[in-house]
């Protein structure tokens, strides 16, 4: 029995080959030449143009607006994430099916529909903004909606790394901790949260990618204010349709070194959070 299983299961040396093949082209292909791409044509002018071009005082003041971004969205969302991630998990109320549902939203919204939503709400002559322009607020074509708009579009990430983690652990270190005699606050502070800490920070460092490379969304609300409100993506972008390629990939490579980072530190996470895991596991059996 074990034999035929076995058996079926397993393949030729030769189907094993042919697969490895094809994903190996299909990964150089579509992943590792487009990126080596970049670094090369950034750099094929020399060092001296490529610092030039990410030292302007536009491409400064994209990375800094795109810093800036982040560093507002990435702890909202991270707050959300376990804010949502904790209620779903260790509670029962009335609509958690319908917030469950409402996280994945940005998952399938396309992000210019969803910095659509943004203009028509806040907009000049969104449902908001006679309002807002009575009271001298700016939020479409500004920092705000930019921070807006990321935050809606990266919202899914950290709490779609916990809710299956906490759910996996379940309610019995906690129920534990309570029973003992701690509060709310001390049951999360040094139960909930050693437990979940390798899953927050795989999704915080997901969501710090996606923020500081979004495009579709950020781009609609933005205004494409050189000096103002131009993230990296969109400064790549306005290089590129004035032929200034050198510049454009300099710039670019500032992100494909941002994905190249962020690559590195997941696998570092995943292996972490596995042996963790595996920690967990081994101790309560």
């Amino acid at each position: 029995m074990s034999g035929s299983a076995t058996s079926a299961t397993s393949e030729s040396r030769v189907a094993r080959a042919i697969l490895i093949t094809l994903a190996l082209l299909f990964l150089t292909l579509f992943l590792a030449l487009p990126l080596v791409t970049v670094f090369v044509e950034a750099l094929q002018a020399g060092i001296g143009p490529f610092r030039d071009a990410i030292s302007t005082p536009d491409a400064l003041s994209a990375i800094k607006l795109t810093l800036l971004v982040a560093a507002i969205s990435v702890p909202l969302n991270m707050v959300f994430g376990v804010t949502a991630s904790w209620a779903i998990t260790k509670f029962s109320f009335p609509g958690k099916s319908l917030l469950t549902t409402l996280i994945d939203l940005p998952f399938s919204v396309s992000p210019v529909v969803s910095g659509l939503i943004f203009v028509l709400l806040f907009g000049a002559q969104g449902l908001l903004g006679p309002w807002l322009a009575d009271h001298d607020l700016k939020i479409i074509f500004a920092v705000p909606g930019i921070v807006l708009a990321t935050v809606f579009i990266t919202f899914p990430f950290v709490a779609r790394e916990l809710i299956p983690l906490m759910q996996e652990q379940g309610k019995d270190d906690e129920e534990a901790a309570i029973s003992l005699g701690a509060n709310g606050w001390q049951t999360f502070w040094h139960v909930t949260l050693p437990n979940i800490r390798w899953g927050l920070l795989y999704g915080v460092l997901l969501c710090n990618a996606r923020a500081m490379g979004e495009f579709g969304a950020v781009s609609v609300v933005s205004g494409h204010i050189r000096g103002e409100t131009n993230t990296l993506p969109l400064h790549v972008e306005i290089l590129y349709n004035e032929y200034d390629y050198v510049g454009a990939f300099a710039v670019a490579s500032l992100l494909a070194g941002l994905a190249l980072v962020t690559l590195v530190a997941k696998t570092l996470l995943e292996w972490r959070f596995l042996d963790s895991g595996n920690l967990t596991r081994g101790a309560k059996h």
